[in-house]
């Protein structure tokens, strides 16, 4: 996956925003008020950060080299993934689904409620 496919899929997420609070190279995307990603490139590389369960995380780790404890990022609940082309295209989304819906999870009741009402409870949550 390239940068620009994994940031028109980060925005095609329901509600999801850019913003750039670390400079204008690092972009993150949030839900609300909280963030689920951020994108990047380095070396003319794209990389971004996901959030992820635990357990999922360690063992994507163990099946991808491309993905990593998450850069400047808790790494218990974070992953890097360093989109070089190794890992299937459809298992990256899976990753930014998965991230989405942990933080929408997380969201306030209200900020959550409000999101489920206007988008279907399949649409958010398919990968939790």
């Amino acid at each position: 996956m390239k940068y620009k496919l994994a940031k028109k899929y980060l925005l095609d997420k329901p509600e999801s925003r850019e913003d750039f609070p670390f400079g204008p190279d690092v972009a993150v995307f949030k839900v609300k008020s909280k963030m689920f990603a951020t994108l990047s490139i380095n070396d003319k590389t794209a990389n971004m950060n996901l959030k992820c369960e635990p357990n999922r995380a360690a063992a994507l780790r163990d099946v991808f080299e491309a993905v990593i404890p998450g850069y400047h990022m808790n790494k218990l609940h974070w992953n890097t993934i360093i989109l070089d082309g190794s890992i299937p295209q459809n298992e990256i989304k899976n990753m930014i689904d998965h991230s989405y819906a942990l933080v929408v999870k997380g969201l306030k009741k209200a900020e959550k409620n409000a999101l489920l009402l206007a988008h279907s409870e399949e649409k958010i949550f398919k990968y939790l």
